[in-house]
Parts: C-alpha cells; structure tokens; sequence
C-alpha cells in the first residue's frame, strides 16, 4: 500500500471514528424503550381490550401499503432488484406488512422488540431506507387514527386507546431503527456519511410530531438532546431545565419547578399548566418528566415531553361543568350541591354550637303551567325562579336546582340555625309576591318549604335532605308554606320503607288499637266528649303514635280502609258507652286523602247504622288546610254531614289561613285552639292575647271553643278566666285504652 493511500484510509477511519462517536449508544435495551416512551402496563392493557377490534379493522389498511410501496419509484425499483435476486416480493411485502399489524395479533408484544430490531437489520440489508419505513408508520398512524375513531368508544377510552397506539407505534419505528443503525455500525463503512444523512431525514420526519422532547444531564445541568420543534420555538441557548420558563402562566411558574424537583428525586411527575409559548395564545399544556437514574439510584438525565392538551382541557371542563351544573338555569346541581353541604357539615363540626340549615323549596302547581303553557314557558319560568332566589340568597350560601321543580338552599354554618331560615323564607315567600312575566302573561307562583338544620334533625348530606322534602311534603299536605322537620311527627323515609311493608298486615293482624282523651267542661269539670286516638301495637318497636303512621299510609293508598276502621270500632265503643248508662259523643279525626274521598259521608252514615247510634254522637276533625283545599266541596260535604247530626270540628285552629271568611260559609260547631297556644299562655302575653281572640271569634259565631294541650292547672285556670268551653289534654288525662278509658269515666273527679 502507498503511503498516500495509506494516509487516506487512516483519514477514512478517523472519520468514521468521529462520526460514531457522535450516534447515540446502540446497545438494544426494549426495558429502556419502554421506559423512554412511558408504555404502561395501562397501556398493554387498553391494548389487549380492543386487540380484536383493532385486528378486524386493520386488514383495511394491507391495500393503503401496498399502493405505498409501488406508488414510490424508488421503493418499487428496490422490490424488483430483491426479485430479480431471486426472492419473493409479494412474500417479502406480506413479511413486512405482518410485523405492523402482528401489534394486534392474539401472540401479544412479548418477544416483539427483538424481532422489530431484526427488521431493521433486514431493511439495511436490502436496501430499505429509514426514511420509508417512516413514511410508512406515517400513513399507519392515520389509519389507526381513523380506525379508532371509527370504533364508537367513549371519549375517555378513545383517548387511551389513541395515547397508547401512538406511543407503542413510535416505539416500533425506533426499535427498527435501533436494528438499522446498530447493524449499519457493523458494517459501516464508505457509506457512513450517505447513511447519516438518511439518519438525519427520519429524524426531520419524527421532529413533525406535535409534541416537544428534550433530555437533561442532571450532573452538567446542560441540555443533551431538543428535537426540532423546541429549537425552532426557541433558537439559540436552550434554557435549563425549561426553555419556556418565562411564557408559563404565573401562577403556574412554582408548580413547575417543585415537579421538576420531584423528577431530579427520582419520581415520575406529570404537571398541567398554562403556557403562550413563544408568544402564541395561552394553551394548556401536559408536561410529563421521565427521571434516568444511575447504578448508584440518583438521577442522571430527566427526559420531558410537552403536549398540547388545550382541546382535551376544555373538553374535560365542559364535562365536570356539564357533571355538576344545571344547565337550564346555571346553578349547581344536586351532585355540586351535596359537595357544598358537605364541607359546610365539616366546618361545622368544627365550630361547637354552630348549625346548618337546609332547605328544600317545590314550586306549587308547576305540571300545570308546563303541560299548559308548554314546556318553553316552563323552562323560562324556571330560569326566573333561579334568578329571583338567588337575589334573595347570600353569596356564602349555596342555591342548586336538585331536579324537575324542586331547589335546594344551604345556609352556612350559623349560632342558629332556625332563626336563619325563617329570615331566609321570609324574605323569599316576600320575593314571591310578585308575579312572573312569562311573555304576555302575569303568572303567581307559589312554593312550599321543608327545613331541617344540622345536628338536630340529621347528621349527614343524604339524611338532612330527605328530611327535609319529607317536612316539604307534610307542608303541602297542610297547604301551609313551610315547615320544619319534626322528629316526632314526620316520618322518615328510612321509617317509610319499613313500615310500607307492614301497615296492611298491622290492620290484617289487629294491631291497631284506639286510645281515648277525655274533652271536659271547664266550669263544671263534667266529661262532655272522648277523641279517638289511633295507636299501633307493633310487634317489635313497641307503641307507633299516628303523625308516624298516616303519612306512610296515605302513600300507600291505605288510609282509607284504616279511617273506616276507627269509624266502625269509634263508634261501636261509643254505643257500648251509652249502653251502660254512659251517653258520650266521640270524635275522630279525618285525614286530607281520606276527605278527599268521594265514598266518605256514605261510610259514615253506613257506620252510624251499624252501630244503632244517632250523628249527633258523632264529631268528624278536620284541619282548616284540610277544608281550603276545595272549599266548595268541603261545604258539600259538611252539609251532608249535618242532615244526619254530625258535628264538626276545625282541628288546630290558629295555625293555618289569615282569612277566616270561609268560616261563614261552612257549617261548622267547634273550634280546637292549637296546643302550641296553650302550653306557655298562663305566661306569655302574646299567646293570651291569641287565645282570647280566637274564644272571643268562636262565641260571636256560635262555635263551641275546645283548648289542646292543657298540661298544668296555670293553663286552666286562665283559659276558665277567658271563657273557654272546653279542655283536653295531660291535666285532665293522657289518652286512654278502652278499659282505662272506662275506668277512668267511672272514678275521675276532674277539678280546675
């Protein structure tokens, strides 16, 4: 060999020395690629539940590479020279074309990284540039674009699916590479420099992809590698450890770094943040580290990818709005609206002492104006509820529309919790005196209100709220506006399932039982009537008292069969009664479903037959909300009634209507001052003042007047004083089985 030619192939080998110190280290590691690429077994996973979707839908793509490889002049010519070579083209193509789609064979990935490295030893081989494969993954990946799109799957596992496809596509595309150029290593050679540039044109081909990727020396704290969309963001000295420092959102800028931090300790961290990258528009962006540690475990290099997510965000907040606002009227939802409670509950709990009121308002009528106006004027209806409720709420409480007509108010935490609520009501039945304008029409809206407050009527979200729709109900049944939850009255609807089940086996089994409260005559203490008062003897829970039993039964449609049944066994004891010498009406007590009922008068005077007494032993109780339902058809009613002799009595006077005009137009006998008048008026200026109207009314219309709940001898002696007629209550008597009742009449000397 010459000299000269010896100084030219020493030159050659320098410079392919020099060129391959500058390649990255080829040692194939799929561990690694997996690593650098975050595959996941999340990701094999996803994989795996749709390989046999993916695999029926792939086959489509076997004619789009086909016309890949000929439509290429120079791939084709690299076809026909292997087959001109003695090998099997349309073998060879089917070969290649396997290996893609073997991703979604039922073999699984095991193995697979070796033999897409071998691929790439092929490739170089027979004259396969890098450059075509990519250009083959290219069309590959917007295939399964479309092929995934195509599935039907639901917006969240479409997008796993797609993260995961391009990830595992990427990493084939790198592991046929990572065959290429370790096998061109081998045997490189005068070619090397052609090679590189190759080399340098798959790489421009993968820059296209949309996210930014760079790795940093940890120990240098210098930048090892940017692909070429971050270079091209930002030219010139790359700034360590984040280029775009300065474009990220401020508020964002210390949440970045501690994740960096996180990474140089060794941890896998994943940050969303604002960014105007170079300047453009803010978007939200998925920054994702991937720490390198060394044989010692500390961090060597952190590797970071930055993908745009703004549309993924904004569809993902829509979605959490969607999930938890109303979106007729803007306000939370039931879902948000429970979350409110119970944090409100927490700081509660926090605070001795303080409470928490919840409030659950139905618009009266509202099928009415729906069905009526149609449904756009219901929408619109409803919208200008929500705006007027929430002129009347404070901006620390919270306003949900809970579904259909119904709202939901949470007060924060307060030292009293009713008293914030009844302001809260008055200012909101206040707001409510105004009509609505619904187009060209005025409409009066009403609501009913139930309320219960924290601890005392519940002590979490779910028990609070359906306590208090069940005070809600009880309201409207009484057609008053609002009410409180009561422990003792309402019934739960935990209480409501157990004894739905068990109410008509109770009337089957004779579980019932009536009790009897002597009524007497306040100047002469002389017995002048009996209530009947319906009791339960359950088998296992003791004594059931009725405000538990009749809301139950009225939604079970039973409370008709058990008001018969007191009329008949009423009345029966009150003929035993006067048979032994013994005349003492009876009254009872007539619930709002059971007076609604059409059969009603037809029962009693059938009862009163069979029993072989006169009306006039017989006193109906009816409560004045009770009688405004239909105004007109109680007065039918009453009517009947009296043709035959009953009386009638209004049950908890007081409590109900300011306008007492319907009093002129019903045949009534008696009024029953409400208890909660009776029990402080010995001292309470307001309750005497209260009583002696209501007497004072009574007796100008010819009404007997008749005090509940007389406890002590303080409340007798001034309701004798104010000239009430009569009196019940625990004084005189608590009410009685039919035998103490009996024993009672015969050995009582009732005294003031």
């Amino acid at each position: 060999m010459t000299e000269k030619n010896k100084d030219r192939d020493s030159t050659n080998r320098q410079q392919l020395s020099d060129a391959s110190a500058k390649l990255p280290n080829t040692g194939f590691s799929a561990k690694e690629y997996n690593y650098i690429f975050h595959i996941t077994d999340d990701d094999i996973a996803c994989l795996e539940q749709h390989r046999g979707l993916l695999a029926t839908g792939s086959v489509r793509f076997s004619e789009i590479y086909y016309n890949y490889l000929f439509d290429n002049p120079d791939i084709a010519d690299v076809l026909y020279a292997y087959e001109r070579n003695g090998g099997e083209t349309s073998e060879f193509i089917r070969s290649e074309l396997a290996v893609m789609l073997d991703l979604f064979s039922t073999r699984g990935l095991k193995g697979r990284e070796q033999q897409l490295v071998d691929r790439g030893r092929r490739h170089l081989e027979n004259g396969i540039k890098p450059v075509w494969v990519a250009g083959a993954y290219r069309l590959f990946l917007d295939f399964l674009r479309e092929l995934v799109g195509e599935l039907g799957l639901q917006r969240r596992d479409r997008g796993r699916l797609g993260s995961a496809l391009l990830k595992l596509v990427i990493r084939d595309m790198g592991l046929i590479n990572e065959g290429y150029w370790g096998y061109l290593l081998e045997t490189a050679g005068k070619e090397f420099a052609h090679t590189t540039e190759q080399y340098s044109r798959a790489e421009r081909l993968l820059a296209g992809l949309p996210q930014l990727l760079w790795s940093v020396d940890i120990a240098e704290n210098r930048m090892l590698y940017a692909n070429y969309p971050l270079q091209t963001l930002y030219s010139g000295a790359l700034e360590v450890p984040y280029p775009f420092l300065e474009d990220v959102h401020e508020e964002d800028q210390e949440s970045l770094l501690t994740t960096w931090q996180e990474a140089v300790n060794g941890h896998q961290a994943t940050i969303e943040t604002r960014m105007s990258l170079a300047g453009a528009p803010e978007h939200w962006y998925r920054l994702s580290l991937y720490p390198t540690l060394n044989h010692r475990g500390r961090t060597s290099e952190v590797h970071c990818m930055l993908e745009d997510i703004n549309v993924e965000h904004d569809e993902r907040t829509q979605l959490e709005q969607l999930s938890t606002t109303d979106s007729l009227t803007g306000l939370p939802n039931r879902t948000l609206w429970a979350d409110h409670l119970n944090m409100a509950l927490a700081a509660s709990r926090r605070v001795p002492g303080s409470q928490v009121a919840v409030i659950s308002l139905d618009i009266n009528h509202f099928k009415m104006y729906n069905d009526t106006l149609g449904r756009q004027v219901g929408d619109s209806l409803l919208r200008d509820i929500a705006k007027r409720l929430q002129s009347v709420v404070r901006e620390s409480d919270s306003l949900a529309r809970l579904g259909g007509d119904q709202f939901g108010i949470l007060l924060q935490p307060e030292s009293n919790a009713k008293m914030a609520a009844e302001r809260v009501i008055t200012q909101i039945l206040d707001s409510f005196d105004i009509p609505f304008s619904c187009g060209d029409k005025q409409l009066s809206v009403s609501l009913t209100i139930g309320v219960t407050c924290f601890p005392d009527h519940g002590t979490n979200e779910e028990a609070l709220l359906m306590n208090a729709e069940t005070a809600m109900y009880r309201a409207k049944r009484n057609s008053l506006p609002y009410q409180f939850f009561n422990p003792v009255s309402d019934v739960s609807p935990a209480e409501q399932l157990r004894y739905s089940g068990q109410i008509k086996g109770a009337l089957e089994n004779n579980e019932f039982e009536l009790f009897y409260q002597p009524q007497v005559d306040l100047k002469t203490s002389g017995i002048i009537g009996a209530e009947a008062l319906l009791r339960w003897q359950h088998p296992t829970e003791g004594t059931v008292l009725p405000q538990r039993i009749i809301p139950v039964a009225e939604q079970l449609g039973m409370i008709s069969p058990i008001t018969d049944w007191v009329l008949r066994t009423a009345l029966q004891q009150c003929r035993q009664w006067n048979s032994s010498g013994k005349s003492l009406p009876v009254s009872i007590n007539v619930s709002a479903r059971s007076f609604q009922s059409p059969r009603l008068v037809d029962k009693i005077e059938q009862a009163l037959q069979n029993a072989g007494i006169s009306g006039e032993y017989l006193e109906i109780e009816i409560t004045e909300a009770t009688l405004m339902l239909d105004l007109e058809r109680a007065k039918a009613v009453l009517d009947r009634l009296a043709t035959f002799g009953v009386t009638v009595a209004i049950d908890d006077f007081g409590t109900g209507y300011s306008s007492l005009s319907y009093l002129k137009k019903l045949p009534v006998h008696t009024l029953k001052i409400d208890q909660s008048f009776i029990m402080d008026v010995a001292f309470d200026k307001q309750d005497i003042a209260i009583v002696r109207s209501i007497i004072d009314l009574g007796h100008n219309l010819g009404y007997r007047v008749v005090a509940e709940g007389v406890e002590h001898s303080m409340a007798w002696n001034m309701l004798n004083n104010l000239g009430c007629d009569a009196a019940q209550g625990f004084h005189i008597s608590r009410p009685l089985s039919e035998d103490h009742f009996s024993s009672w009449m015969s050995d009582a000397s009732c005294s003031g």
